[in-house]
């Protein structure tokens, strides 16, 4: 029955460090390697650390950004709302993902527009 027991833990245990959930935050401390690699020319650039699993999103904009996930199939829509626009303030805004491995594309919509990245880095 003990064996049973820590058989079964072992199994839950390997199964929670599978899963991973979906999210989505706005981070203010930059790791020094995601700053050296942001390119300030790009409106919108995604970073790849194949080491951590993460993906970072920089999106350069004038207004308030706010920010929600959806799927379809296999694609991950990531929306930017973009609100509040300033004529000459263009703010960095940096976010961090974590994605679910059953996804394989990412569809970027600012304002409901679907867009594509000026730069794709990983690091």
């Amino acid at each position: 029955m003990k064996k049973l027991f820590l058989v079964f833990l072992a199994v839950f245990i390997l199964t929670g460090c599978n899963t991973s959930t979906l999210s989505i935050s706005e981070i203010e401390i930059l790791p020094e390697k995601l700053q050296k690699v942001i390119d300030e020319k790009n409106t919108l650039q995604l970073i790849n650390d194949v080491n951590k699993d993460v993906t970072y999103i920089v999106f350069r904009s004038k207004g308030t950004v706010t920010t929600d996930l959806e799927t379809q199939d296999d694609t991950l829509i990531v929306k930017l709302d973009v609100t509040n626009e300033q004529d000459n303030a263009i703010e960095q805004h940096v976010y961090k993902l974590t994605l679910d491995p059953d996804l394989d594309t990412i569809d970027i919509q600012i304002n409901g527009k679907s867009t594509s990245f000026d730069s794709v880095t990983g690091i």
